[in-house]
């Protein structure tokens, strides 16, 4: 019997020892109960990992799932956040990008879901089409499960960085419809995030015009407040999230907060330097406070 078949399941196991943590409380959960919509059998390789760079990177991702990372009882304020790592739509920066992210949210009393969605892009599909569907199905599993996993459902967010901060841009902005056919009561919630942190968010313009956001990004007024965090030598235009802050203010969407900084680059997560855009999470948490989802 060889070794590879059980692969994907000690590798995952290994992900969730070393880098989600070891938490009695925590759990782990495929987010499709059948079938993963869509998927073609054998289309992508088997689920690989590796660090490179001093960062963890998780590929060929067929089985999408949820981690969750509850908030101390004692600290916790009800609110929650689903977290998508970048990666390009085709790795996922699972760790500084996500595990990092959620034991963050966990000191300021916010339970984090940390979102393991399909990569990499599939083929004829659009780049965002397969990941959105995981958000969704992510977003109403966790509504349908609040009382469970002691969380309100009327707080919840979407943090992505990069290719995630698209990808929770599209959710931010594609919840009228479900991007997949109902499969159980989990899908008869709300897909609607409540607001969005995004932190670098890829794809969002074209990036020599870069004068206005691209087609797919449909603000709406409807659309929830978001807190933005970009610099100005990223390779990933700053203009984007300049753009989606204007268009919201202009639809009347209110509680929105950009910061651009001068420099910082691209993919630093939460990794300090000598930039003023480390400071960034500070930021975040004053804008949460603000906005009364830090509050019990």
């Amino acid at each position: 019997m060889k070794i590879s078949r059980f692969y994907p399941f000690v590798f995952s196991l290994l992900c969730f020892l070393t880098h989600v943590g070891v938490n009695a409380q925590s759990e782990t959960l495929f987010l499709w109960p059948d079938k993963v919509p869509g998927e073609v059998p054998g289309e992508v390789a088997e689920e690989a990992g590796e660090t490179r760079g001093g960062i963890l990177r998780i590929s060929n991702v067929s089985k999408p799932s949820l981690t969750i990372f509850p908030a101390n009882p004692e600290s916790a304020n009800g609110t929650s956040i689903l977290v998508c790592p970048g990666g390009g739509y085709n790795i996922l920066a699972y760790e500084h990008e996500g595990s990092a992210i959620c034991e963050w949210l966990n000191s300021l009393g916010v339970t984090g879901f940390l979102l393991k969605y399909r990569v990499p892009r599939r083929k004829n599909r659009l780049k965002h089409e397969v990941p959105l569907q995981d958000a969704q199905r992510a977003i109403g599993l966790i509504r349908h499960n609040a009382k469970k996993w002691k969380v309100d459902p009327n707080r919840l967010g979407i943090l992505g960085f990069s290719a995630g901060g698209n990808l929770s841009v599209m959710a931010l902005t594609s919840h009228q419809v479900r991007s997949y056919p109902k499969v159980d009561e989990a899908d008869q919630a709300s897909c609607r995030p409540d607001f969005g942190i995004l932190i670098y968010p890829a794809y969002l313009v074209d990036r020599k015009k870069r004068d206005k956001l691209l087609p797919e990004i449909k603000v709406s007024k409807d659309t929830p407040p978001c807190f933005f965090a970009h610099t100005g030598d990223d390779g990933v235009p700053a203009e984007g999230s300049v753009l989606m802050y204007l268009e919201l203010e202009k639809l009347g969407v209110e509680g929105n907060e950009l910061h651009v900084y001068p420099f910082g680059g691209h993919g630093y997560g939460m990794r300090p330097s000598d930039h003023p855009v480390s400071s960034w999470p500070s930021r975040a948490e004053s804008w949460m406070g603000s906005m009364g989802w830090l509050k019990k």
